[in-house]
């Protein structure tokens, strides 16, 4: 019984250790808002398999950081928060670079489904409560390579 109960201990301590760290390019973003720029260093999610891990299982992130999801095409798009420890503001962004819709403080380890209501062709997460202390809304512009609108 006793080494039953240690398989099943060390079982559950295998599945609660945070996977390896995923390497992600890294990038500068700038979001004209009505309150002016907005600089932000940001890590760029473009595979399938950095898009599946993101920012699972960070446990911080500085005030000016985020990290940018292309997915290639703009389509209706939904994101989630399992594994996520750090509350997020996701901003669901158009193939123009202009923000379609901000979800604010979405709830981290959360499986619940955050819908982009819209079309969109990337998501930028940042800290939970940045977007509303930043002035950052719909309508804002994200300007960024994969946009085609950054600035020189």
């Amino acid at each position: 019984m006793a080494a039953l109960l240690a398989m099943v201990g060390s079982a559950v301590a295998f599945a609660q250790t945070p996977p390896p760290e995923m390497k992600f390019d890294r990038s500068t973003l700038v979001i004209e808002t009505s309150a002016g720029p907005r600089n932000f260093d940001i890590e760029l999610a473009l595979t399938p398999e950095q898009q599946q891990r993101g920012l699972m299982h960070r446990k911080d992130m500085g005030a000016y950081e985020g990290m940018l999801f292309d997915f290639g095409e703009t389509r209706p798009i939904t994101m989630w928060m399992a594994n996520t420890l750090i509350a997020l503001d996701m901003l669901f962004i158009g193939a123009d670079g202009v923000v379609r819709h901000v979800h604010a403080n979405a709830v981290p380890l959360s499986t619940a489904t955050i819908p982009s209501n819209g079309p969109a062709k990337a998501v930028l997460e940042i800290n939970g409560g940045a977007a509303r202390l930043l002035g950052i809304k719909p309508g804002d512009v994200v300007r960024h390579a994969i946009f085609g609108n950054a600035k020189n």
